[in-house]
C-alpha cells in the first residue's frame, strides 16, 4: 500500500502541455521520481507513493502548470531542474528561482531554464562585461542575444553588435567559391539563426541594413570605439590573448559587453586562448563577471548533458596520464618504495 496519494485537477489545453508531445514530459516526471506511481485520467492527474516523494512530485505539477499560464514552454529541463529546486526546498517558486521571461517572440517565450542560466542573466543586469563560460547546450549565446534584443527594445541601447572569431573547426573553408562575405557567413550563421528566431524576420534585414544590428566577423572589431551598443562575442575560446584584449578595449560609453565561449572547444591551431588568459587576469577586476555554467545547465536533448560528462571525465584521465608521465620514471619508482 502506497503510503500517500494526490490527485490534481488541470485545465484540458494545459494538460497537453504538461504532458508534452509524446508524453515526453510525463515520461521525464516519472524518471525524477522512481517510487511515485504516476496516472493522468482525463484532467485529472494522480500520484501515489512515499509521502515525501509524493509531496514533492505534487508541488512540481502544481508549479509546472503555473509556468503554462504565465506563458512558459516546458522541456524535459525544467522537469529534472524543478525537481532538484524542490527537493532542496519545496516550498520555492520555480518561476522564481528560474527566472522570468526575458523576452516573448511569436508566441513562445526566451527564459532561463535552470538556477545557473538565472544566475548568468543576473549577472548581466547587473555587470558591464559578463564572461559566459561552459559547455555546448548550456544557452550562454543565446540568452545574451535575449538580453540584447531586449535592450534595444526598452531603448537601452542604439544598437546590437554580434561577432565572432573566424576560426575553422577542422574544417577549410578557404577554397570555397564566392567573395569574403560569402566565406565569412557560414561562420556567423547560427548568430543569424539566433536573431530571426527572437526578432521579426523581416524586420532583422532592415535592422542589418541601417546598422541597428550588425553581425560581423571578430577582425572588423579593429580600431573601433563601440558606444550605446549590446555587444556579444561569441565562440571567445578561438580568439587569440591579443584578440580578446583588442574586442574587450573597444568597450565605450553606454554600452555592455557578454562573451560566450567553451574552454573545452579550442579550434586555434596553436598557442594560448585568450579565453583562458581572460580569466586569469581579469578576475579580480569590479565590474567583470565570470558565470560558469556546467552540464547541469544543459537545455538541449538530456543526452548532451551526458556526453559532456563523460568528455569531461575522459578529458581528467588523460590529463592524470600526461601528469603521471611528465613527473617521469624515478617519481614512479620513489612510490613504489615507499
Amino acid at each position: 500500500m502506497p503510503d500517500a496519494s494526490q490527485s490534481i485537477e488541470i485545465d484540458g489545453i494545459e494538460m497537453v502541455r504538461l504532458l508534452g508531445p509524446q508524453d515526453r514530459l510525463l515520461t521525464r516526471l516519472e524518471h525524477e521520481h522512481p517510487d511515485v506511481r504516476v496516472a493522468v485520467r482525463g484532467n485529472l492527474v494522480t500520484l501515489e507513493g512515499p509521502e515525501d516523494d509524493v509531496l514533492v512530485a505534487g508541488r512540481l505539477v502544481q508549479e509546472l502548470v503555473d509556468m503554462l499560464r504565465q506563458g512558459a514552454d516546458l522541456s524535459q529541463t525544467e522537469v529534472a531542474e524543478g525537481t532538484r529546486i524542490l527537493r532542496q526546498d519545496s516550498t520555492r517558486n520555480l518561476s522564481d528561482a528560474m527566472g522570468e521571461a526575458i523576452l516573448t517572440s511569436r508566441g513562445k517565450s526566451v527564459r532561463p531554464k535552470t538556477e545557473g542560466q538565472r544566475a548568468y542573466v543576473d549577472a548581466i543586469d547587473q555587470h558591464t562585461i559578463v564572461f559566459g563560460i561552459g559547455p555546448a547546450g548550456t544557452g550562454k549565446t543565446y540568452l545574451a542575444m535575449a538580453k540584447a534584443v531586449q535592450a534595444l527594445h526598452r531603448k537601452e541601447v542604439d544598437r546590437i553588435i554580434l561577432t565572432r572569431p573566424a576560426v575553422e573547426a577542422g574544417e577549410r573553408l578557404g577554397f570555397l567559391p564566392g567573395t569574403l562575405t560569402d566565406k565569412i557567413d557560414p561562420y556567423l550563421r547560427p548568430l543569424y539563426d539566433a536573431l530571426n528566431e527572437m526578432m521579426d524576420p523581416e524586420l532583422v534585414p532592415k535592422l542589418l541594413a541601417t546598422g541597428v544590428v550588425e553581425v560581423a566577423p571578430l577582425a572588423y572589431m579593429r580600431g573601433r570605439t563601440l558606444n550605446s551598443s549590446f555587444i556579444v562575442l561569441d565562440e571567445a575560446q578561438n580568439t587569440s590573448p591579443e584578440q580578446m584584449k583588442m574586442f574587450l578595449t573597444r568597450l565605450g560609453f553606454g554600452s555592455q559587453m557578454v562573451v560566450t565561449g567553451d574552454a573545452t572547444q579550442v579550434d586555434l591551431p596553436a598557442g594560448t586562448s585568450g579565453l583562458q588568459v581572460a580569466q586569469q587576469v581579469l578576475g579580480r577586476i569590479d565590474d567583470i563577471h565570470f558565470s560558469m555554467l556546467t552540464s547541469a545547465d544543459v537545455v538541449r536533448h538530456t543526452l548532451v548533458g551526458e556526453i559532456v560528462d563523460a568528455y569531461t571525465e575522459h578529458d581528467q584521465k588523460q590529463m592524470a596520464k600526461q601528469a603521471r608521465k611528465a613527473q617521469g620514471p624515478h617519481h614512479q619508482q620513489r612510490g613504489r618504495g615507499r
